[in-house]
């Protein structure tokens, strides 16, 4: 389920208020390999244990944040570092 247009232009990182865009394939594949192999870890520490379908990332390219049922979960933490997980 893609993300409306006019919510996409007004949601931003809620800690460094960069802008988000929705991953593409290939990093959302990339991201929920390193999921698989249990190396990936939201903020607030706890393990991400379930696969993303769809994922908003920062404009630099920092942080993740979930996209569950067409709903983004913009929480601090339970942003993933994508630096903390090897992926950046």
């Amino acid at each position: 389920m893609a993300i409306d247009r006019k919510l996409l232009d007004v949601l931003c990182c809620p800690v460094t208020k960069h802008p988000v865009r929705p991953m593409t394939r290939d990093e959302l594949q990339r991201l929920n390999e390193a999921i698989a192999g249990g190396g990936v870890r939201y903020l607030d520490d706890t393990p991400v244990e379930q696969p993303l379908d769809e994922g908003l990332i920062t404009e630099n390219e920092e942080r993740v944040y979930r996209v569950d049922d067409g709903i983004p979960v913009m929480l601090e933490d339970r942003a993933i570092a994508l630096r903390a997980a090897g992926l950046k």
